[in-house]
């Protein structure tokens, strides 16, 4: 767990004046030690810091936090609206009707789209040096003051599920303990997230269709050029490119149903 670098407490002056450096980042246990140790080595100064400081900047910064407030509701309010799941227009189409149990699964999956192209983009740039910010060539809403959440870079967003990947727990684990070197949970919830992200985005728009792999379009067509009415369908035995269609379509849906699960089970780590 990192501290954000705009707090004062958490400068070099601050560490100074508090006499015990703090953590770029820590383990839940790991910052409560820092804690104590701190406040048992000079609890004044803690206080001061910690405390003092806070408030302090809490008083200066007033007006611009309540501008950030106010643009941040008009935010989540109007532009990025995140009182509300939606479907992309070319899985629900607007105007389409769909049943309530039918738009789960895009409505969520496109959630996790654009976290990762949207959300995590603005991570990998947020605190990237300027050459390296460059390379996404983001336009000027998209980080700062004037970030509208409306920046879309699928390659800065998996870049920065690439970095996710290789946190280890070298940082906070006596090299001593049998884990050191153990990837973090943080990394393991980024291959989940980059299995899903690709399955929604290449996998299953891949799958063959249904009617193509059973033979039924080709065989409807057929049907249609030699000019057939519906009495000959009946007759034709058809069993076979049924039962192929029945069982693709219970796999399929299986399938979503199991991403949609892990989706879920997933859900407490897509934040930034």
């Amino acid at each position: 767990m990192a501290w954000h670098t705009s707090y004062w407490s958490n400068t070099k002056i601050a560490d100074w004046v508090r006499g015990t450096p703090k953590p770029n980042s820590e383990t839940v246990e790991g910052w409560k030690l820092w804690k104590k140790t701190a406040k048992t080595a000079y609890p004044i100064r803690y206080w001061i810091v910690e405390e003092g400081l806070d408030k302090l900047q809490d008083f200066v910064t007033w007006p611009t936090r309540k501008l950030y407030d106010a643009k941040y509701y008009i935010n989540n309010r109007w532009v990025t609206r995140t009182n509300q799941l939606r479907a992309h227009a070319r899985d629900i189409a607007p105007g389409d009707w769909c049943d309530v149990g039918d738009r789960f699964l895009p409505c969520l999956f496109n959630e996790l789209v654009d976290f990762v192209e949207v959300e995590l983009a603005w991570w990998q740039i947020a605190w990237a040096e300027p050459a390296e910010k460059a390379r996404y060539r983001p336009p000027f809403w998209a980080t700062g003051w004037f970030r509208w959440r409306t920046w879309r870079c699928p390659q800065a967003g998996l870049d920065n599920l690439a970095w996710q990947l290789t946190c280890d727990n070298t940082d906070y684990t006596p090299k001593d303990d049998p884990r050191y070197g153990d990837l973090t949970p943080q990394a393991h919830n980024a291959a989940e997230i980059l299995a899903l992200y690709y399955w929604w985005t290449k996998g299953r728009p891949s799958r063959p269709d249904i009617y193509e792999a059973s033979g039924w379009s080709d065989y409807c067509e057929r049907r249609r050029l030699a000019g057939d009415g519906i009495d000959k369908f009946v007759k034709e035995d058809t069993t076979s490119m049924h039962e192929l269609m029945n069982d693709m379509e219970a796999k399929y849906e299986a399938e979503d149903e199991a991403m949609l699960i892990r989706l879920i089970k997933i859900r407490k780590a897509l934040w930034t």
